[in-house]
Order: structure tokens, then sequence, then C-alpha cells
């Protein structure tokens, strides 16, 4: 893909995460709605088109954990308090590629990772279990070798201890197993189709209603020897 031709081009070896979602994308992954802005004037463009709340972030190849480094600023509910977080945010990043992602606020209480690991010896591996801030502490997360098919990501499923969540509980409709079944497998085939491809973090998959959506993303990148 050229986004990962690129980037490999210019030696780095993870792409920024708006890069890395318009390849989820590509792969009919849905992700949230946002724009890349590096002014004022587009940040106001970007804000009218997505409707507030917003959410911005930092954005550059170069930052792989913005929340550590201050670079976040949620539910932002006009232009004054989008500006003040630009600035923010603008000052707070090193480099030169500079810019904000204006995202469009996803709301939903439950929370899961999806991801892939590059095995030296079983190559792609998909990775699902309970997302956002419970990834690292709890670790409840499933794997299977790609690629799959759709049992193998209902089964991915059904092994994580925190299964449950993804039933209808309190008053939240069941999640679409479908969709989440789709997500997996095109995760999967990302790697098995793009060698250049060594992780793909995508953390947290907000369920909205019903719905699974990518709202942060992260790749990591190895030029493959021939």
């Amino acid at each position: 893909m050229k986004i990962i031709e690129k980037a490999l081009k210019e030696k780095r070896t993870s792409l920024s995460e708006y890069e890395a979602k318009q390849i989820l994308a590509s792969y009919q992954i849905p992700v949230a709605r946002e724009i890349l802005v590096d002014d004022v004037k587009n940040l106001m463009n970007a804000a009218e088109e997505i409707g507030y709340p917003l959410v911005l972030k930092g954005c550059s190849p170069d930052i792989a954990h913005k929340t550590e480094k201050g670079l976040i600023r949620v539910d932002i509910r006009n232009f004054k308090e989008a500006g003040e977080a630009f600035e923010e945010v603008m000052t707070a990043m090193d480099g030169s590629q500079k810019a904000v992602l204006v995202q469009e606020m996803v709301k939903g209480e439950r929370e899961l990772v999806i991801g892939l690991t590059r095995d030296p010896q079983f190559g792609p591996c998909v990775m699902f279990g309970l997302g956002g801030i419970f990834t690292e502490i709890l670790k409840d997360i499933s794997f299977r070798v790609a690629p799959l098919e759709k049992r193998d990501a209902l089964e991915m499923m059904r092994e994580i201890k925190s299964r449950k969540i993804l039933e209808s509980v309190r008053g939240m409709p069941a999640v679409d197993l479908d969709m989440l079944a789709d997500i997996l497998i095109n995760v999967g085939r990302i790697g098995l189709e793009n060698e250049a491809v060594k992780e793909i973090d995508i953390n947290p998959v907000i369920i909205s209603g019903n719905k699974p959506v990518a709202v942060d993303a992260l790749m990591v990148l190895e030029e493959r020897k021939a």
C-alpha cells in the first residue's frame, strides 16, 4: 500500500494514527470520523463538518503514547475550547510533522482491543480482548493465527473471561458479533497482505450502540528482508 511504502521510504518504523486508520478503513474496518488539520482555519472547517462534542489529538508518526504525553483533549463543546485545545496540543508536540486530529467523540461504555502481532514462527496472529485501560491490567485476550474464518473469530470472542460484555447488559444492546468478526478477519488480512506490518494495536474499539468503532490505532512497521 502507498501509505506503507511512503513510510518505509522515509525510514519510519510506525504510521501516524491518521495513516493507520486510513489503512483500517480501506479494509472496511469502521473508524471514528476524523479530519487532520495543521492550522486554525482548517480546524474551524473540520469542527463544523464533524460537529461537537469533539476530541482533539496530537498526530505524528513519532507519537505512540498520546495520553502519557498529554496530547489528547476530550469533550470539546465549542470553537473557543477547540482553539485553546489546538494551541495546547500543537505546543506540546515535538518534531516537524505536527498536526492535530479532529475526531468525533464516539460514545459507548464498552471498550475492546483488537490487534495483530507477527510471530517469527506462525506469522501474523490476531488478538482480541477487553480494551481501554484494562488491556494491560487484566490481559483478558485471545489469539488466532491468520487467516481467520468466521468461526475462528467467534471462538476468540467466547474465549475471553469478560465475554458477557458482548451480550445485552444494563440496558445496552448485544454487540453486532458479525461486524466484530469481520473486523478480526480483516485485521488478519492486513497482516497477510502487507508484510511490512509488524504490529497493529486498535485500542479502544468502542461499542457505540451495538456497533464497534475503531477510535485509536497504532501500526508498527518493519522492512522485510528479501
